[in-house]
């Protein structure tokens, strides 16, 4: 395992660091260390793999997840046997266990994400900073995926014709060769001008310019005069936890889930009913809805950036110019 660990830090890399997946990985070897950290790795086979697997289960994970880290194990024991560290037979051992199936285990299930209502989002919007607000509307919008609104820079936008085009540096398929092109229309536009910047290369949506928003917001809205010692204190030169210049999908997460929170303690107090919780994901999936209704499911997946492995290059183009009829007329 650690010998897998070494490999995986060099493997699973984006912009020289260790990515998700190799943090996934680790997560997924854990319980195996934990319950046969000790054990030669040629002993190890399927009953002390479903052994791992119900560990997994009774730790209340859901079906998917124990699902994607058992076939993680498998890989790692696949790779064993590609380094000659252990015999083949363990690995083919491995492959026939099945995944867990719905219905037929105890493990948790979980329900697919479902669009959310326009009337849970609006009223959202005022709670949460300008940046967050926009980041919300645009994917609703267009359809981008979370990691993809975060990752806005003006030096990936082409802003040359009436219909914009972003192509971000990064997406959930560039590890497979493509191309994501997310057309930009007129409403879309709107929500982006307010935030583009001089240098190209900054990121169009901070956490250090939310927290100056927010607190140029709370002077403004001060009601009594501020006491000597308060207008005497300083910003900390190098605080432990300091703002950072992007938000990642975590944090644009936990921003929507406090605006929400904020709102429905406003909602309290009127006597209102709660909204629900929601978050980005759910944003596309209403505009795939959306598409999907109004010009077709081939509209919603070019719009969206689905992959298809089988596509020619022709089938692309003819789908990017829908794609941007489709932002033309919508976005």
């Amino acid at each position: 395992m650690l010998r897998y660990r070494e490999f995986a830090q060099t493997y699973y890399v984006k912009d020289g660091q260790p990515n998700k997946e190799f943090t996934e990985v680790g997560l997924a070897l854990r319980p195996l260390r934990e319950m046969f950290g000790a054990l030669p790795a040629r002993q190890f086979g399927p009953l002390k793999f479903q052994a791992v697997r119900q560990q997994m289960i009774d730790s209340g994970l859901s079906r998917g997840v124990i699902n994607n880290r058992s076939n993680r194990i498998k890989r790692f024991f696949k790779w064993a046997v590609s380094e000659e560290l252990i015999p083949a037979s363990i690995a083919e051992g491995l492959r026939t266990v099945a995944g867990l199936k719905r219905g037929r285990t105890k493990a948790k299930e979980t329900g697919p994400v479902l669009p959310v209502d326009d009337q849970h989002v609006d009223p959202v919007l005022e709670q949460v900073s300008s940046q967050v607000a926009a980041m919300i509307q645009l994917q609703r919008l267009t359809g981008m995926r979370p990691c993809e609104v975060t990752l806005l820079k003006g030096a990936d936008l082409n802003q040359q014709n009436d219909v914009w085009v972003y192509m971000p540096s990064d997406h959930k398929n560039a590890w497979r060769g493509h191309d994501r092109v997310i057309p930009i229309g007129p409403r879309a536009q709107e929500v982006l001008r307010p935030f583009l910047k001089e240098n190209p290369d900054e990121f169009l949506f901070s956490p250090r310019e939310a927290e100056e928003e927010r607190n140029e917001n709370r002077k403004k809205a001060r009601v009594t005069p501020m006491t000597p010692s308060q207008s005497l204190r300083c910003r900390k030169s190098e605080p432990k936890r300091p703002k950072r210049d992007r938000y990642n999908v975590d944090s644009y997460r936990r921003a929507i889930k406090y605006g929400i929170m904020k709102l429905n303690r406003l909602r309290a107090e009127k006597g209102l009913e709660p909204i629900p919780n929601w978050f980005p994901l759910q944003l596309r999936h209403s505009r795939a809805t959306e598409l999907n209704q109004q010009f077709g499911i081939e509209a919603a997946a070019v719009s969206l950036g689905h992959a298809h492995a089988d596509v020619t290059k022709v089938y692309a183009e003819r789908n990017l110019k829908l794609a941007i009829e489709v932002a033309r007329k919508t976005g």
